[in-house]
Formats: C-alpha cells, sequence, structure tokens
C-alpha cells in the first residue's frame, strides 16, 4: 500500500492523499460505507459503484467469521469475489464487537472468548487468528485486534486495556510478518490507538502505535458516548502525534458535522452506520440540513430528495414519494433513503478534499456545519 500526500489546508491540518491498494485507488478525505456482513445494507453493489460512488468499503471480521464462515470465503477466493465488490475493502478486527458482547465475552492475556450471537456457541479470538481471519477474508486493510474500553473509564482500566491492546498489537505484526496473503494482493496492517478520553493516555499510545511503522494508523475507542468536544480533543492529540506520512482512520465516526471536523484535525478515513441506519429510520441528511422524512410537512414536496448532490435516487425521487414510501412500509423507500444518505457522505467528503485543494477548507468548512446541522 502506498500513500501519497498531495495538499495540506493553510488553515488548519486538513489533508488530501491518495492511497494505493491492490483493488484500486482510494482519494482522501474519504468516507467508507459499512459492510457489516458483506452487504451494505439495502443496497447493492452496482448503487455503491453508480451512484455512492464509494471508493472502499468494510466488512467485519466478528460477522464474517460467524457467517458465512472462513471456509466459504475461502472457496470463494476471498470477499472481493464472494461478493463481487472488486475495489479496496477493509475489515474490522471484531474487537468493537466483542466489546459490544460484554455481558457474553471474557478477557485474558491470550485473547477474548466470547459467545456467538447467533447460536451461544463459544469462540476464542487471539490476535494471530484474527489476522489469519482477515487474511482469508481477504482485505486489502487489516486491522489490528484490539480492546475498546467503554465511555466513561476509570483511568486505571482506561491504562491497562490500552497496554492489553499494545501488546495484543505486537503479535498482530509478528502474524503479519510470518503469515502471507492468500489471493496473490499485498494486505496491509493499521494499529488502533486507545486510551479512553484521558490525553496522556492517547497521547502514549499514539507514540506506541506510530513506533510500529505500519502501512496506515487508526484511532478507536471515540464516539462511544463521549461529549463531541472531547471527541474532537482526543482526536487532536492523536493526529499532532500519529505520522503524517501515513494514512490516519478516525474509527466509527459520525455524523456530517463530526466528519468535517475531524478532517480539520487531520484525519483522512472514516466509516459510520449512521448514514445507513439512520436512513432505514427515515432521516436525512442532504445539502440544506436534516429532514425527517415521515413528518408530514413532506407530504405534498414534490421536490427532488436532494439536488444539490450527483445521485440518482436523491435526484430523481420526490421528497412526497420516499415519504410516502416510508407511511406504507414499502422497503425500497428503505434502499432510496440509505444510497441517498451515503451519496451526500461521499459528496460531502469529495468537497471536502475539493476545498483542500484550492487551500480554502477551513472557511468552507465553517460555513456548512451550521447548514448540515439545521433541521429543515
Amino acid at each position: 500500500m502506498e500513500f501519497e500526500l498531495q495538499a495540506n489546508d493553510p488553515n488548519s491540518s486538513a489533508r488530501a492523499g491518495k492511497i494505493t491498494t491492490g483493488h484500486g485507488v482510494i482519494e482522501t478525505p474519504i468516507f467508507m460505507p459499512v459492510g457489516t456482513v458483506g452487504s451494505v445494507k439495502a443496497v447493492t453493489q452496482s448503487q455503491l459503484k453508480d451512484e455512492v460512488k464509494a471508493e472502499i468499503i468494510l466488512g467485519n471480521t466478528y460477522h464474517l467469521y460467524l457467517r458465512p464462515g472462513t471456509a466459504v470465503l475461502e472457496e470463494a477466493g476471498g470477499l472481493h469475489k464472494f461478493n463481487g465488490w472488486d475495489r479496496p475493502i477493509l475489515t474490522d478486527s471484531g474487537g468493537y464487537q466483542v466489546f459490544s458482547l460484554s455481558n457474553n465475552r471474557k478477557l485474558n492475556e491470550e485473547g477474548a472468548m466470547f459467545q456467538s450471537h447467533i447460536d451461544g456457541s463459544k469462540h476464542l479470538f487471539t490476535p494471530e487468528n484474527v489476522i489469519a481471519t482477515q487474511r482469508t477474508i481477504g482485505a486489502d486493510i487489516i486491522m489490528a485486534f484490539d480492546e475498546c474500553p467503554p465511555y466513561p473509564s476509570e483511568f486505571l482500566y482506561a491504562k491497562k486495556s490500552m497496554e492489553l491492546t499494545h501488546r495484543w498489537l505486537a503479535r498482530c505484526v509478528k502474524a503479519m510478518g510470518e503469515t502471507e496473503p492468500k489471493y496473490g494482493y499485498e494486505q496491509s496492517l493499521f494499529p488502533i490507538v486507545q486510551g479512553s478520553t484521558y490525553k496522556d493516555l492517547r497521547k502514549a499510545s499514539s507514540e506506541f502505535i506510530a513506533s510500529m511503522e505500519c502501512d496506515g494508523n487508526a484511532i478507536g475507542g471515540l464516539s462511544v458516548g463521549e461529549p463531541e468536544e472531547q471527541m474532537y480533543e482526543m482526536c487532536a492529540v492523536c493526529t499532532e502525534i500519529l505520522p503524517a506520512d501515513k494514512p490516519r482512520y478516525l474509527m466509527g465516526v459520525g455524523t456530517p458535522w463530526n466528519i468535517l471536523e475531524n478532517i480539520s484535525l487531520g484525519v483522512d478515513m472514516f466509516d459510520c452506520v449512521m448514514p445507513t441506519r439512520n436512513g432505514r429510520n427515515g432521516m436525512l441528511f442532504t445539502s440544506k440540513g436534516v429532514v425527517n422524512i415521515k413528518n408530514k410537512k413532506w407530504a405534498t414536496d414534490f421536490s427532488p430528495i436532494d439536488d444539490g448532490i450527483d445521485c440518482h435516487s436523491s435526484n430523481f425521487y420526490s421528497k412526497a414519494y420516499l415519504r410516502h414510501l416510508f407511511v406504507a412500509s414499502e422497503i425500497l423507500g428503505l434502499q432510496i433513503a440509505s444510497v441517498h444518505n451515503l451519496a451526500f457522505y461521499l459528496h460531502l467528503v469529495k468537497q471536502a478534499r475539493q476545498h483542500i485543494l484550492q487551500g480554502d477548507f477551513q472557511s468552507w468548512k465553517n460555513e456548512m456545519i451550521p447548514i448540515l446541522k439545521q433541521r429543515l
């Protein structure tokens, strides 16, 4: 994997870059649609390409390990061939999902023992077998196995959790070095900074992660309930330390305004279920603000969902028609809303990139955020 830094905004830490992988180029800043089980919910791969204009999607190791399982994925030739997506894929290591199963998992030095949410069967994730699983899935970018502490966390718990994540990372790096990619293209490891909302822990974790000299670096454990300002504060601590010549990925963030604020802090890559999850519940993010499409006020609004972005679904269907689909519980409504929200997110990060290249990102961002936040 190669990363080329192409421009820096003169009034912030925002940057534009280019990541080259075995499955193509990713222009940053970028938003990555979440395809947890090998599918972005309610959205086809052709829609992801043609309407959303996605350059990379996510898969999740925990879910893909349980279903369809590594044997099926290996026989298929990896996730790219299994789901028909020929552009880059990143896999989350499953650490966050195991963390979210707090009542059904046990952590120790070896790894995490957990019970499947599907059938209750017991499984052990270790740094070594999580790397092997992601190799088999066939991700272009592989995430290190980590523990994501809850918010809020006591300092001592957060410190011990971070230190465990660091020890697991050393084992992940060793496992990557001792194994080969399965399908004829390179795979890159991204470590994950932890440390909860403690500046000194975030600083120490960022320094340790940077010292591992991996192809890129991630910031985890944020957007888990802490106030937005605290998220930005912790992110800034990390981006000041993580090397500028490697891509920086902020995991699980967030709203459109969260994304713009974190771009200004020097983050390059984002993912979040929000555009699809909120879309399926009738919340639309648009170039004029936030729309609850179920509201009666849209019943006779025959204007396009959003003519400010380049997306067929957003331009072709009216707000009135989309509201009708939701009121009638038609599945097509979930699809249109999901495609629109994802297309808007991709449109937004592409706009951000253009303004970084033009050198006026910070002033544009400050104008955009109040618009994006307003409820229509």
